[in-house]
């Protein structure tokens, strides 16, 4: 990479925050209105990634037959969840601490999550990290999400930074996959919500904790 500071792009749930107890309760609030069995939370980790849609779809086919009113379903779960998203939800050790780091060294920074739009910008504003980013990319912000590398392009339009140099910080396959197609580098972390190892990911940097990217930013940039 070259000498400049890259412009840091990180993925929300299972990155930044650890945002399964919360997922899970509106989700099983969800599942129990529709007579379902409700999941726990080693469950809904593998089920995370995607959206709300998604999850949804998963959790249902987790406990019986697939949903046929996804689109009502949708609406429902948001609803539900946004005022709720911060209750149990935090952020990951170190975050706070290393994101108030690297905006003091100058650092621009974004997030590209599949979540939808609003309960990302709510789940950030209530757990006091949204100032740390100049945009905040939600998964039905675009026509497209993750693991499409319009998605991470998009927020360097959005930053006027298109072309700069740019890392990926993420946990699953989107956030590979996306950053792979995208051509930049992308750290993996390995304590995030993946069915697939973290190792198996194909990341060009692994850490164990979130305050190890200072280093890992170091490395790829050297």
């Amino acid at each position: 990479m070259t000498n400049s500071k890259p412009i840091l792009l990180f993925d929300l749930d299972g990155t930044l925050i650890d945002s399964a107890p919360d997922l899970l309760e509106t989700l099983n609030v969800i599942l129990k209105r529709n007579g379902r069995a409700t999941l726990t939370i080693e469950a809904v980790k593998k089920l995370v990634g995607d959206g709300a849609r998604a999850l949804l779809e998963r959790g249902f086919k987790e406990t019986g037959a697939p949903a046929e009113n996804l689109d009502d379903l949708s609406v429902e779960f948001i609803e539900t969840y946004v005022p709720n998203c911060a209750v149990h939800s935090r952020p990951f050790n170190g975050v706070t601490e290393t994101l108030e780091a690297f905006a003091n060294d100058g650092y621009r920074m974004a997030v590209c999550t599949n979540k939808p739009q609003a309960p990302s910008e709510t789940i950030l504003t209530k757990l006091g990290l949204i100032q740390y980013f100049e945009v905040v990319v939600g998964g039905d912000y675009f026509p497209v999400r993750k693991p499409n590398p319009q998605h991470l392009l998009g927020a360097l339009q959005l930053m006027d930074a298109e072309g700069s140099p740019a890392i990926m910080v993420g946990d699953s396959y989107n956030d590979v996959a996306s950053a792979r197609n995208a051509e930049m580098p992308v750290i993996v972390v390995t304590y995030g919500y993946t069915t697939t190892p973290a190792k198996e990911l194909g990341g060009d940097i692994l850490i164990d904790h979130f305050s190890d990217i200072i280093d890992a930013v170091s490395r790829l940039r050297a």
